[in-house]
């Protein structure tokens, strides 16, 4: 199940989310949390759904399908996360749960308010069986935190199970994804490639998403879901706006 909001080009969001089920042979269930308007190049309009409609369509998908793995990804405020936290705490503690805090967009739009950070750290990170942010995410939820190391002990400390954090967003030549849980940590790295690149967050946790649900260990999910990233972007590379390119 992805618990997300919908992208009008297809990119990100529930699009590329079910894309990436679909890839995995998984059968995708979703849940829009809000509707955008946007492209690969900005976030012009989101529309929330209201939390009793996210609730609905949360209970309906529980009450009928055998969910065995779910993530969340755009969620856009407070409200929201309290309303899914709520439900998910309930109904679902027992299913892996994959949180990507979606708080900025690549283009730098935000997407979510400010007092969502607090609701983020407060309901949902405990739940998660893995967090997956990007360096601004992890800068806005553990501003505190002097670098990577930091930065992993605060999200384990606000009670998940193990985090990701993704180093895509850097200026090296090539990018290293720390997953760290209490056991320790594991340094993912790659060549960093040429370009901006559109949904690849929502890939990346859609993908170890669908692994999890296939009972596949936590360490080589996110080790093949970084594998499908790189695949996905070397398969694709369909140039928009110059340097900018979808996955899907």
């Amino acid at each position: 199940m992805t618990i997300a909001g919908s992208d009008s080009c297809g990119g990100a969001g529930i699009q590329a989310d079910l894309a990436t089920f679909k890839a995995h042979d998984v059968y995708a269930t979703s849940v829009i949390t809000a509707l955008t308007a946007q492209n690969t190049l900005a976030v012009h309009t989101v529309q929330p759904a209201s939390t009793d409609m996210i609730v609905a369509q949360l209970n309906a998908v529980l009450d009928d399908i055998p969910v065995r793995a779910i993530k969340t990804g755009m969620l856009p405020d407070a409200a929201a996360i309290e309303a899914v936290a709520d439900t998910l705490e309930a109904r679902a503690a027992h299913i892996p749960l994959v949180v990507d805090p979606v708080l900025v967009a690549t283009s730098g739009a935000s997407l979510t308010l400010e007092d969502t950070v607090a609701a983020l750290r407060k309901r949902l990170i405990p739940l998660a069986t893995l967090v997956t942010p990007n360096l601004a995410e992890a800068k806005a939820l553990c501003p505190d935190a002097a670098d990577h190391q930091a930065a992993a002990q605060a999200f384990l400390q606000l009670g998940c199970q193990a985090v990701l954090l993704k180093g895509g967003h850097g200026q090296a030549a090539t990018i290293t994804d720390w997953l760290v849980d209490e056991s320790g940590a594991r340094a993912f790295e790659h060549p960093a490639l040429v370009g901006e690149f559109h949904g690849t967050g929502c890939v990346l946790s859609a993908a170890i998403t669908a692994n999890l649900s296939k009972g596949v260990g936590l360490q080589q999910s996110v080790e093949e879901g970084i594998g499908f990233v790189q695949q996905s972007i070397a398969a694709a590379r369909l140039p928009l706006a110059g340097e900018l390119h979808l996955i899907t």
